[in-house]
């Protein structure tokens, strides 16, 4: 029987860290099924069916190759966020936010897998993301991050302090604004909710 590898412990510094303050990591290039989209978390229908199928698709896949001598469990659910304007990125502009929602995939996985996981999928639910769900290979290199514990709607001084710190030490965005939601957010209340928040970066 195959071990079930955990990966909030194989890479604990990206997906299970201490609570400190802002730190440096660097992450490593990683295989995601990943979904795009746009508009609001809290509202969109869009976004919900691409939560679905990531979810459909990343579990299909572990269980199908579980039955090959290989296990792990289910990463977190990954999320990028951005607009095309950031000056404009606020929670007031919600409608207009772009965002790729991702979950990140053993190394064992091949795009064999993936599409006969999808196939499987698409004759059981009719959910129109699964077609979009994509297998890519994502890269940040060098990060700055935190864990927060908190509201999403109160993430917003923590970034603005994280953005801050990139500044100070010499540092500049190198990428999209990176979430990784460590909770589960049907079973956690919105004050212990906890979620590392990552940005890329160089240096100026």
């Amino acid at each position: 029987m195959a071990t079930k590898v955990d990966f909030k412990k194989v890479l604990k510094p990206l997906y299970n860290p201490s609570k400190i303050s802002f730190h440096l990591v660097d992450v490593p290039p990683m295989n995601f099924l990943m979904v795009d989209g746009e508009g609001d978390p809290n509202t969109s229908q869009e976004y919900q069916q691409a939560i679905e199928a990531l979810y459909t698709m990343a579990y299909g896949i572990k269980f199908a190759l579980k039955s090959r001598g290989y296990d792990h469990i289910v990463p977190p659910l990954e999320g990028l966020w951005w607009m095309e304007n950031m000056n404009e990125f606020s929670m007031a502009s919600k409608d207009r936010w772009k965002w790729t929602m991702m979950i990140m995939q053993p190394e064992w996985v091949s795009t064999e897998w993936v599409e006969q996981t999808r196939a499987a999928a698409e004759k059981k639910k009719s959910n129109p993301s699964l077609s979009m769900v994509r297998f890519v290979a994502f890269s940040e290199g060098l990060a700055v991050q935190t864990l927060y514990i908190g509201a999403y709607n109160n993430e917003g001084s923590t970034i603005a302090e994280m953005h801050k710190f990139i500044t100070t030490n010499g540092y500049q965005p190198n990428g999209k604004h990176h979430e990784v939601y460590l909770s589960d957010v049907q079973k956690t209340s919105p004050e212990r909710l906890k979620t590392i928040l990552r940005q890329p970066i160089r240096k100026l």
